[in-house]
Formats: structure tokens, sequence, C-alpha cells
């Protein structure tokens, strides 16, 4: 007998990323209204390209799992799926097994039972540059066309999963399904466009609700509710003093895209041309109107190299001579310090081989050159030094020669020798580690929109793996 169209479909999301907190309160009132799936994004790239390259979440280990425990706990009692995406906020191989690590333990101290899928989304580079000779990777703008070499020197290359290869996990009867990087979209996607609602309205719905209680007039804490029908998705919040407007699902419908009205997933385009956003009550929103244009299925490929090794320094300002001259003085602060590199380590640091980089925070520190209020001079100025090199010894080392020009390179309008620069700690000079920088922004085409995903069914009791 043919299963029954359902007229509508809910679900919750309960924190715009796992570890950012979850509502306990929230999530039960929630849950008391029968959603049929828990989803939560758990990366992002505005993390920056270091745990990507490092292999290391941004979020402590603690946080991840009381959120993660919260959303699987409460799966398990309403005994509907939980989807976790873009793992341990890269999505890498190795990130999705942190949390694979976290989930075990959850299972073991709560005596849960719960058949996995387990997405990974980390790419071999051998098939990424066969991709790459057939004229399979577009490079996205502005990037620059791909190259082997580029693909070499990436320490970790992630795709970007849509929602296939959930919908195949789900078909499959996971409780839980643990991927590696995904749109964000997609994970409350899947199961809607599985169930026969428009993809319109699928997506859409996802775009709203992956970021949890930012969709709201004021970020709070709490979770968000969002039903799908055939024709509307309604979409509200749990949690005290928590309120969704037309206008702020419009503004949350805009977030993170270059374009006011489409906005891109891996199978089309999501197209807000002629939705409407409107008020069912104080604190619910209606929206209908969108459509989603199919158009050639691509993976978002994002890929970190490391750039070197970095060392800091961080100090303030407030010398009003300086300050009217800021830019000419660290010009010559910086002249003096490559000369006593140049004397010091001699043929050790060529110009070429490090950076030396002033971050001035309290004057164009964010518009830069755009800053419509240049000619108005702060009475104080925050500085960081940056210096990068191919290993950590010859970072520190330039910092070390930083130090003292900072404090003392003298101006024609001082009389005898003054102090201006106030290092913030002491030892003045910090070593950052490891630098990493984003290298990839390409979209591959491949041949079906699971070939890129491996997926690996596991009971987390220890009972069957498959």
């Amino acid at each position: 007998m043919a299963k029954a169209q359902l007229r509508q479909i809910s679900f919750v999301s309960p924190t715009g990323s796992v570890g950012g907190g979850i509502s306990s309160a929230a999530l039960d009132e929630a849950m008391s209204h029968s959603p049929h799936f828990i989803a939560c994004d758990a990366g992002t790239t505005d993390a920056g390209p270091f745990s990507l390259g490092m292999g290391m979440p941004a979020f402590p280990r603690e946080a991840v799992k009381r959120d993660l425990a919260l959303m699987l706990l409460a799966g398990r009692k309403a005994k509907i799926p939980v989807i976790v995406g873009s793992a341990g906020t890269a999505g890498g191989d190795v990130h999705v097994d942190w949390v694979l690590e976290i989930a075990r333990e959850i299972v073991a101290e709560h005596g849960l039972t719960l058949r996995t899928a387990v997405i990974y989304a980390e790419q071999d580079k051998s098939y990424l540059k066969t991709l790459l000779h057939e004229n399979r990777i577009l490079p996205l703008d502005p990037a620059p066309p791909l190259t082997d070499s580029i693909i070499d020197g990436s320490s970790r290359i992630v795709g970007m999963m849509g929602v296939e290869p959930i919908q195949a996990a789900i078909w499959d009867g996971a409780d839980f399904v643990l991927a590696g990087r995904c749109s964000d979209s997609a994970l409350f996607a899947a199961i809607p466009i599985m169930e026969g609602f428009p993809p319109a309205l699928a997506w859409h719905a996802g775009k709203i609700s992956e970021c949890g209680t930012l969709v709201c007039e004021t970020l709070g804490k709490g979770v968000i509710f969002t039903t799908v029908s055939h024709d509307e998705i309604t979409i509200r919040p749990y949690g005290g003093n928590l309120r969704c407007t037309p206008q702020s699902v419009a503004a949350h419908s805009l977030y993170e895209s270059a374009d006011p009205y489409l906005h891109r997933e891996c199978s089309g385009t999501l197209d807000l041309t002629h939705t409407r956003f409107e008020a069912i009550d104080d604190v619910t929103v209606s929206i209908r109107g969108t459509a989603f244009l199919p158009e050639l299925y691509t993976v978002k490929l994002e890929g970190a190299e490391l750039v070197g090794y970095q060392s800091i320094i961080v100090g303030g300002i407030r010398d009003p001579y300086i300050i009217r001259q800021l830019d000419r003085w660290l010009g010559l602060v910086r002249s003096y310090i490559q000369d006593s590199v140049t004397r010091v380590l001699g043929d050790k640091a060529d110009k070429a081989s490090y950076t030396l980089v002033f971050h001035k925070y309290g004057i164009n520190a964010v518009m830069g050159s755009l800053e419509p209020d240049a000619a108005n001079l702060p009475h104080e100025v925050g500085i960081v030094l940056e210096a990068t090199a191919p290993t950590q010894d010859m970072a520190r080392k330039l910092a070390e020669l930083s130090r003292q020009p900072l404090l003392h390179y003298p101006i024609e309008e001082w009389v005898g020798s003054i102090t201006a620069f106030a290092c913030l700690h002491n030892p003045a000079v910090i070593d950052r580690g490891p630098v990493f920088r984003f290298n990839l922004h390409h979209a591959a085409v491949p041949s079906s929109p699971t070939e890129m995903f491996r997926t690996h069914f596991i009971d987390l009791d220890g009972s069957r793996t498959s």
C-alpha cells in the first residue's frame, strides 16, 4: 500500500552550532509539539581556516558533548532522527571522528542504542586531480584557476554535501546522521524533500532555521520550531522573550548571501524574488512564494594550506604626535626592524621568506581606506605586530627584534628618549603557532550527488557494524 503523504512536516533547530549552547527548557517545550526530526549545524568557515588546516574544532569538547547529549536524548525519547552536519567545525574526517567519539561516550553514559550513519566529506587528492584534468572543477568568483600544486599543498580539502547523502542515510534507517562538511540548509531540507514537500520551501526553511535564534528579532536563549507544508513555511521560537517578525525572518533570508534574492545550493538556486513574509501572531511568521531553480549539480570545495608560523606583540600608543603620523612612523619602524633582521640573522631571513604586518585597532582597522571619518583621530590606538615566517623559531626572533623599536623609535617632536608603546603582555612576544589560509573556493562537478561522500553505518552500542 502506498505511503500516505504528510500534510506538513516539522523540525527543531536547537542552536546555531553544536557547542554554542542549547536551552534544555526551550528544547523540551519544542519537543512537546511532536517534531519529525532534530537537525543542527556544527561548523562554519566563519571560524577561519585554522580548524580545517589543523584538524581542530573551534568549540570546547565539553560544550559539544553537552549540546549533542541534549539532542540525542530528545531524539531517542521521541523516536525521531537527529542530524548533525559540518561536524567539529570544519567537517574533515578527523573532525567527524572526534564528534563520533563524543557520541560513543553519550551512548555509554545514558544506555542508548543508535543506528548511526557517519558521512565523510574529506576529499582524496588524486580523485580531485582527475576531476581537474577533466575540467570538472570550476573556480568560484574571485578564486583563481585550480592547479595540481594547490591541491598537493593543501593540508585538508572537504566537499560540501547537499541533501542526497543525508537522505540515503535516513532511508537506510539511521537514528543519528553525523556528517562532515555539509550545506547548512541541507541538514533541514533533506527529509522534507524526501517526503515530497516542495524543494523551494524545504531549502528556504533550512536557510532561515540553521542559525537557531539568530532569525529572531533579538538573539537569545531558545530553539526554533519550523513547519513546512506544501504551500507555506511557519517559523516560531520557543524560549523566553524571543519572537520572529516578518522583518527579522526576511533579514535572515539575506544572511550570508551575495545576492538579496538568489542563494546557491548544490542542486540549484533558491529564488526569493516573490517571497512573502507575514506575521501569524506576535512570535510566528508565515513564508510563501519562494521558488527553486534546478541547475547543474556541483559540490563546493574548501581547502586550507599552511602559510607558516606566527608570533605577535600586542600593545598600544597614546602619544598624539605619533598618532598624527602613525603610518609614516610605522613605516620607519618597519625599515629599522628589517635592517636589524638582516644584520642579526643574515641569510637566514631573506625578506621574501617572512612578513611583518601592523594591525592598527582604533584607526581605520575595520573600514580601511573606506573609513568615512578618517579626519578625526583617536586619542589612543592598539597595535598588533604580526610576524610570520617558515618556522616558529624564525617568527619569534622577528618579533623579538621588533619589540625595542616599537618601544622607543623616535620622532622629530621628541626631545630625549621616550617610550610610547605599551605592551599588553609580559613577555611581550606571544607564539601563535601554525597559521593557515583558505586556498580553494571552487565547485566540483561529480558524476552523482553522493559520489564524493563515504557513508558508514555503526550501531553505537557496538552490537553490529555494516
